[in-house]
């Protein structure tokens, strides 16, 4: 079972960034679904960005041209750069894989964005 460890969270003003980051415990093979996400309070946990090599990049319509999801697969790690950001992107911040119908999560990371 691959361990997945989030960092990179915190406070941070309005239109200002963060870079997440998630290391994963083992490699990070070209078939796997490498995606974050994210659970505000009273809300249900949402995707923000899904990468995989040979498909698209997704992201939300409410994260595009702010977010960008990286993988440095010689790191085993996946990242997500957070620009301009606001206040309703505060959320517990998660990172999983997919991998062969089974997805593992990791422990989370807050970012909180003040107004």
């Amino acid at each position: 079972q691959v361990q997945l460890v989030e960092s990179g969270g915190g406070l941070v003003q309005a239109g200002g960034s963060l870079r997440l980051s998630c290391a994963a415990s083992s490699r990070i093979f070209s078939f796997d679904v490498m995606g974050w996400y994210r659970q505000a309070p009273g809300k249900q946990r949402e995707l923000v960005a899904a990468i995989n090599r040979g498909r698209p990049t997704t992201y939300a319509d409410s994260v595009k041209d702010r977010f960008t999801i990286l993988t440095d697969n010689d790191k085993n790690t996946v990242y997500l750069q957070m620009n301009s950001l606001k206040p309703e992107d505060t959320a517990v911040y998660y990172c999983a894989r997919d991998r062969g119908g089974l997805r593992s999560w990791g422990q989370g990371t807050q970012v909180t964005v003040s107004s």
